[in-house]
């Protein structure tokens, strides 16, 4: 394991965070993926290997705190040192506040921030010791604002984007980078592609995030030096309103 690096992406699907993986894969760094189906993760797997990186995919849910520290424990043992942990859990669902049931809203909660907090806390503990290391947290438009039928997702993503500032301000001092990217606009994906046709035909004047794009701001973020660190920033379209 001497001198190797890992990238560990949690919630690595099709686009966003498959793309963040493969960009680290490119610049040497060995990419540990994981999806509650571990078989939908081979694809990914397979690409990455493909391209002469290193790659490995886990089944893993990341609600579960028992799940998410044997991960750590087994990535640090088994295949190489974590140099950066991403957080990239979706959950975005739309319902009605008199139609959002309890579960709902907690199981959303437990997905976008729950979740989060959870590959934060195990993050920090393995790289404190050694005194570096970058954290980055998927934020979206709902980190900033609520919208009508999103309380559920809002209110995760604006506890995530609040659990991102405190461990930037207690771990900064101690040589990690915590970074917060706020992506605002609709991302090239299957879901946009199949739901959203009109949104997505906009991709043709780069109306539509392109997620290698996404992964090549995430590259730039661990490669900043910490005289110059960036906690937040937004990734949008130029034709997005904002």
């Amino acid at each position: 394991m001497d001198g190797k690096k890992t990238v560990l992406v949690i919630g690595a699907g099709d686009a966003t965070g498959g793309e963040i993986a493969r960009r680290f894969a490119r610049e040497g760094y060995i990419a540990c993926v994981t999806r509650r189906d571990e078989e939908k993760l081979k694809p990914l797997v397979d690409q990455i290997r493909a391209e002469g990186g290193e790659a490995y995919g886990f089944g893993s849910d990341a609600r579960k705190e028992d799940a998410m520290v044997a991960l750590f424990a087994h990535i640090e043992k088994e295949i190489a040192p974590i140099h950066v942990a991403i957080f990239n859990i979706g959950a975005n669902v739309r319902f009605d506040i008199t139609d959002t049931t309890a579960r709902v809203y907690f199981k959303v909660w437990e997905m976008a921030c729950f979740a989060g907090f959870l590959m934060g806390r195990e993050a920090a503990r393995v790289m404190l010791p050694r005194g570096h290391g970058s954290i980055f947290f998927t934020g979206a438009t709902a980190s900033l604002r609520g919208r009508a039928g999103f309380a559920a997702f809002s209110g995760a993503k604006h506890a995530l984007r609040a659990l991102a500032q405190s461990m930037a301000r207690e771990l900064g001092p101690k040589g990690i980078h915590v970074a917060h990217p706020i992506i605002d606009g609709a991302i090239d994906t299957a879901f946009i592609r199949e739901n959203f046709p009109e949104r997505y035909a906009l991709k043709d004047q780069d109306g539509i995030v392109d997620p290698r794009h996404i992964a090549d701001t995430y590259w730039m973020l661990h490669q900043q030096p910490r005289s110059a660190w960036t906690h937040e920033l937004d990734i949008r379209p130029w034709m997005e309103a904002w």
